[in-house]
């Protein structure tokens, strides 16, 4: 009695275990039928694209020249010169209680230096503090013209709040910081007074000058202009292949290339 209950219970089981299998067959099907595109004539008048006809041996090569070009770009970027470079600017503070406002003088810049940083880090006689505290400093920039005047950059005195954060060594303080250079020399006056609140003893002020690299500057330069140039032939290898082709029968990778190619051009150029 029992196994013909069993089999009783098993037989309907087994029934929508099929129904339920034969529906997802055919909701399967449905769906590969609805992605798969119709093949009209339009199909076959699309564009060809020469990598979905290349062999094995030019689709390696392919592979070994982006590989090749990638690694010697590499290559020219950990042998090439510095990104950043530095001058130090110590003051002296003439073992003085109180801090004076210190007038630093850049070294001479150029165009290829691009931006200027002036920083600082704060040397105290302890070495093992802990300190945290927001530090004001009143920062006037002038530029120094040929005629040797010194203007006002931007005709203003600028007060800043920074952080001085340290653990046995203190962090390095943005002073000022310029994203274009109108002049070939800077002076900055600073003024750290806030320091002189501080209950420990300051047993010096490093200031450090930051600049792009010009060597670095030319090099960009010369592989921004290198690139332009490729670009601007791969664009017009791209235009003159498709020129028998309506725009109707482009494929959509080409319709995205030829939208991607003028923007790299003009991401190269500028």
């Amino acid at each position: 009695g029992m196994e013909a209950d069993f089999a009783a219970f098993g037989s309907p089981l087994c029934g929508e275990v099929k129904r339920f299998c034969r529906r997802v067959r055919e909701t399967y099907r449905e769906i590969k039928e609805d992605l798969t595109p119709y093949r009209d004539d339009r199909y076959y008048r699309l564009a060809p694209m020469r990598l979905y006809t290349l062999s094995k041996r030019h689709f390696v090569l392919v592979f070994v020249v982006f590989f090749v070009c990638f690694g010697l770009t590499v290559f020219i970027g950990i042998a090439g010169p510095n990104v950043i470079e530095t001058s130090v600017a110590r003051t002296d503070l003439n073992n003085s209680v109180k801090l004076k406002p210190f007038n630093l003088s850049s070294p001479p810049l150029s165009t290829y230096n691009q931006q200027l940083w002036l920083t600082c880090i704060v040397e105290l006689d302890q070495q093992d503090v802990s300190l945290k505290k927001n530090v004001s400093m009143t920062v006037k920039i002038l530029g120094v013209v040929k005629d040797g005047s010194t203007p006002y950059v931007n005709n203003q005195v600028h007060n800043r709040t920074r952080l001085l954060s340290c653990a046995q060594k203190c962090s390095e303080i943005i002073v000022a910081h310029l994203g274009y250079l109108n002049y070939t020399q800077y002076n900055i006056f600073v003024s750290l007074e806030d320091l002189n609140k501080l209950t420990y003893t300051i047993q010096n002020i490093t200031f450090t000058w930051k600049t792009y690299n010009p060597t670095f500057s030319q090099v960009e330069i010369w592989f921004r202009f290198v690139f332009v140039v490729l670009t601007f032939m791969v664009t017009c290898l791209f235009a003159h292949s498709l020129r028998k082709f309506s725009m109707r029968d482009w494929g959509i990778e080409q319709k995205w290339m030829s939208i991607l190619l003028p923007l790299l051009l003009l991401y190269n150029g500028t």
